[in-house]
C-alpha cells in the first residue's frame, strides 16, 4: 500500500508539472497568435478599405461642356488614384437640381457640384456680381477675377455654410435677342419685355433701359417668344442656337453684357478631411479639367455663333464705344447693388478687365 501511495503521489506530481508547463506554453502561444492575428486584421483592413466616394451632381446633359468636364474629372481621378477614390457623376438633375444641391452639399449628401452662380445669392448677395451688366468685358477678365483675389473673397463668404469654392466653370457671356428692332443703344430697349432668370439685378438692368424683366422658366421661353408674350431674351450663343430662337427672333445684339457661370463647389469638412496626398492630386486634376472645360465652353459658343450667322438673324456687334455708353446707363444699377456686393469685389472685377 505504501509503495502504491508513493506511485500515486508521483503520478499526481508529474501530471501537475505537465499541466503547468502546458498552461505556460499556451499563454505564450496565445500572445504570439494574438499579435499575428492583429497584424492580419490590419492587412485585411488595408486590402478591403472602402474607397472615398465623391458624388458629383449637375443639371446639364453629359455632352455639355460641364457634363463632359464632370466625366473627365471622373476618368482622371480613377486613372490616377485607382481604388482610393470612386467618382459617381449624376448629370441632368438625376440627383438634385441646383437649388437642392446648394442645400444638400453642407450635409455631405453630395460632395461636388457646379450650380449656376446665381443659386449662391441666397447665401451671400455678393454673388450677384455675375448679373451686373457690362461689368466683365471678356472671358479672360472673368477667369482672372475668379482665379484670383475675387474668387478667394467669394469662397470665404461660403465658409459659414460649410461650402468651399474650388474653381469657376463658365457657360459663357449673355447676349440680347428681340423681335422688334436692332438694339444698338440704351434707348432701343424702351418698352420691350425681356425674359430673364429670377434676380433683382436683372430686373434693375432692364428697368434702367426702360424695358421690362419677365422672369420665366427656361423651357417656356420659345413659346413665349413665338406667341409675342415677350419680345426678347438674353442668353449665351449656345442656348440661343440650340433653343432655335432664331426661328422666333429677328435681331441679335452681341453684347456680352452678363454671365452664366458655374462655381465648382464642395463640402468644406469633407475636402479638408481627405488624406493630404489624395487632396493634392484632386486639386491638380481640377486645375487640368477646368482648363479643358473652359476651352470646350468657348469653342461651343463660338461654333454656335457661327451657326447663328447662317440664320436670318440680323446681327449687330457692340463696339467698345457702344459698351461704354451702356456702362454709363447702368450706373444706377451699380450704385443700387454695390453695397450688397461690396466695393472691394467690384473694384477687383474692374481691374480684371485691364
Amino acid at each position: 500500500m505504501k509503495r502504491k501511495s508513493w506511485l500515486l503521489v508521483l503520478s499526481v506530481i508529474m501530471m501537475l508539472s505537465v499541466f503547468t508547463a502546458a498552461c505556460g506554453g499556451g499563454g505564450n502561444q496565445a500572445e504570439q497568435t494574438g499579435s499575428s492575428s492583429e497584424g492580419q486584421t490590419e492587412n485585411n483592413a488595408s486590402e478591403t478599405d472602402e474607397p472615398i466616394v465623391i458624388k458629383f451632381s449637375h443639371v446639364t446633359s453629359p455632352d455639355s461642356p460641364k457634363g463632359k468636364a464632370a466625366d473627365l474629372f471622373k476618368e482622371l481621378v480613377e486613372e490616377r488614384l485607382g481604388d482610393k477614390v470612386k467618382v459617381e457623376v449624376y448629370p441632368s438633375s438625376q440627383l438634385f437640381d441646383d437649388g437642392k444641391l446648394v442645400e444638400e452639399l453642407p450635409k455631405n449628401t453630395v460632395q461636388l457640384g457646379a450650380p449656376s452662380a446665381t443659386k449662391l445669392v441666397g447665401i451671400d448677395p455678393a454673388f450677384q456680381i455675375v448679373d451686373l451688366p457690362f461689368l466683365f468685358t471678356s472671358n479672360e477678365a472673368v477667369y482672372k477675377f475668379w482665379d484670383g483675389e475675387g474668387g478667394e473673397i467669394l469662397s470665404k463668404k461660403l465658409e459659414s455654410r460649410g461650402i468651399k469654392l474650388l474653381a469657376l466653370w463658365p457657360n459663357g457671356a449673355k447676349h440680347f435677342t428681340n423681335s422688334e428692332r436692332p438694339l444698338t443703344k440704351p434707348e432701343d430697349f424702351k418698352g420691350l419685355k425681356f425674359r430673364t432668370q429670377t434676380g433683382k439685378v436683372l430686373e434693375a438692368q432692364f428697368n434702367a433701359l426702360g424695358a421690362s424683366a419677365v422672369p420665366m422658366a427656361f423651357a417656356d421661353v420659345y413659346v413665349a417668344l413665338q406667341q409675342g408674350t415677350i419680345e426678347g431674351q438674353e442668353n449665351t450663343f449656345n442656348n440661343i442656337d440650340t433653343q432655335s430662337y432664331a426661328e422666333v427672333q429677328k435681331y441679335l445684339t452681341v453684347s456680352g453684357h452678363g454671365r452664366i457661370d458655374y462655381p465648382l463647389i464642395t463640402n468644406t469638412k469633407f475636402w479638408e478631411g481627405l488624406p493630404d496626398d489624395v487632396r493634392t492630386e484632386l486639386e491638380a486634376i481640377i486645375k487640368e479639367v477646368t482648363a479643358q472645360q473652359r476651352q470646350w465652353a468657348e469653342e461651343l459658343n463660338q461654333q454656335s455663333y457661327e451657326n447663328l450667322k447662317n440664320t436670318d438673324l440680323e446681327i449687330y456687334e457692340l463696339t467698345e464705344e457702344d459698351i461704354k455708353v451702356f456702362q454709363d446707363a447702368m450706373e444706377p444699377v451699380y450704385e443700387e447693388f454695390s453695397g450688397d456686393i461690396g466695393e472691394e469685389i467690384l473694384e477687383l472685377a474692374r481691374q480684371a478687365n485691364e
